[in-house]
């Protein structure tokens, strides 16, 4: 486990300097809510992280970049932060229930490594991700594996506590001791037991109730000795588990996608009622999902694309988190490579803009400074509102003006977008064929010579041979789709 100390600011909180409120979505009371720290001006998070056994999507990446900018806002204004995540490298079964077998082990046996050399090299490749998408780690990073015996006290609190018991295969939670479960997700256990998920213990008291620890077969290479014999983790208990550990009994955020609402968060809610009798989060903060192509995301259909496939078609991956910024964390966004070319040439143009700014010399009027910032505030204090930001932001980069004091604005702003607003954009540089630049210049004469048609004609056969031709009154650029 690496563990920092808390982020230190020396700035001024900046909503208090311009006296502006932070709300945010709380998924735990559907309601917009004023957000202020439980105690003092340290912002404690818990964020689920990567299930360690496959490479992290673009899609899971969404969540990150959410993750991200919360924790820039939240810097933004001031605020200390104290975030812990967790990387999950045992316990998590392959249905997100209690069925089936471990991830880890399923990849392990796939790829015929140990469960460690799984989690080592998916975890490595997940932080390289992070790394390039300028993602913030959080401050504590706590591994499953390295927390067994905490896990086994909790296991044990909440036998003693009555909210557990115990059968031939496992230990499970009695979900029927809570005053209500589906207190985040709304389920209502009378109404959903004629429904409910195939019980594949029959010791099982209720059909919702959940393996919190599993006693393990003979064969099963992932095992611990605890109380009830060698056993290992549910995937539930390791968030209730070190988030308690790190953030106390309560804390200020909890985040994570929102798939993650019905099983996985709802299930650590109860956990920590039967433990603490608390609620661990007061503000539950979710990302909705990213579709490919107006589609789900599906290995079946090969659109599971990963952040170096990104790269792998010339792309800067600061580009996504520009796609990611048109859209609300609680909206669904739509990928295409249409889309995130547009974005990479709208990346390409903010740091264009950004160095006309910088060697500017027209002066700016201090309230017109004020003024943008003030606007800029409201939009990211409005839970996480980055489109209006982002329409702030172009606002100072088309200004006809040219001023070192917008440049400084913008470069400020970054530490809220991460976009690397000052180093040139990352690029692939691919050997274009012959073919495609004779297509090129047949098109550029037919477009001197007003033949639109074949223009158009031209157009598509270079999409077709996988580049995409944009126009503008600078010229034409080529790019790779």
């Amino acid at each position: 486990m690496a563990r920092l100390e808390p982020c230190q600011f020396s700035v001024l909180r900046r909503k208090d300097d311009y006296n502006l409120d932070i709300n945010f979505y709380n998924t735990l009371t559907k309601t917009k809510e004023k957000f202020e720290p439980l105690e003092g001006n340290t912002v404690r998070i818990y964020s689920c992280g990567p299930t360690v056994y496959k490479d992290a999507s673009i899609g899971n990446m969404k969540s990150y970049i959410f993750m991200d900018t919360l924790r820039r806002v939240l810097k933004f204004n001031g605020y200390n932060l104290k975030h812990a995540m967790n990387i999950t490298d045992v316990g998590h079964l392959v249905s997100d229930a209690d069925e089936g077998e471990d991830k880890m082990i399923k990849a392990a046996r796939e790829e015929k490594k140990t469960p460690l050399e799984i989690a080592e090299y998916y975890t490595e490749k997940f932080f390289e991700d992070l790394d390039r998408l300028n993602i913030d780690r959080p401050e504590i990073i706590c591994k499953a594996t390295e927390h067994i015996e905490d896990m086994i006290k909790f296991v044990q609190k909440l036998l003693d506590n009555g909210y557990a018991y115990e059968t031939s295969t496992a230990i499970y939670f009695d979900v029927s001791k809570l005053d209500r479960y589906g207190i985040l997700s709304g389920i209502d256990l009378r109404n959903q037991k004629a429904g409910a998920r195939v019980e594949i213990d029959e010791e099982k008291r209720n059909p919702y109730d959940f393996a919190l620890w599993i006693k393990a077969p003979e064969k099963h290479i992932m095992k611990w000795e605890s109380p009830w014999g060698l056993c290992y983790p549910g995937w539930h208990i390791e968030c209730s588990t070190m988030s308690n550990k790190y953030l106390g009994e309560q804390f200020d955020i909890h985040t994570g996608g929102i798939d993650l609402v019905p099983t996985h968060h709802e299930n650590e809610i109860a956990q920590s009622k039967g433990c603490t009798g608390k609620i661990p989060a007061r503000f539950w903060m979710h990302c909705e999902f990213l579709l490919i192509d107006g589609g789900k995301m599906s290995k079946s259909l090969g659109n599971t694309y990963l952040v170096q496939d990104l790269i792998d078609k010339g792309f800067d991956p600061l580009s996504y988190k520009m796609l990611c910024f048109t859209s609300h964390y609680r909206n669904k966004l739509n990928f295409t490579w249409e889309g995130l070319a547009s974005a990479q040439n709208s990346l390409i143009k903010l740091k264009e803009g950004y160095k006309k700014h910088k060697f500017g010399t027209e002066n700016i009027e201090k309230s017109e400074i004020e003024n943008y910032k003030t606007k800029f505030l409201e939009a990211i204090n409005d839970d996480l509102n980055m489109p209006v930001a982002m329409s702030v932001v172009w606002e100072i980069v088309k200004k006809p003006k040219k001023s070192k004091k917008l440049a400084d604005l913008l470069l400020d702003f970054d530490k809220v977008l991460g976009i690397k607003i000052e180093e040139p954009i990352m690029q692939k540089q691919e050997e274009i064929s012959q073919e495609i630049l004779e297509l090129v210049e047949q098109r550029k004469i037919a477009r001197q010579n007003k033949d639109w048609a074949l223009s158009d004609k031209l157009r598509d056969q270079i999409k077709e041979k996988g580049y995409a031709v944009k126009d503008s009154k600078d010229g034409m650029t080529l790019e790779k789709i």
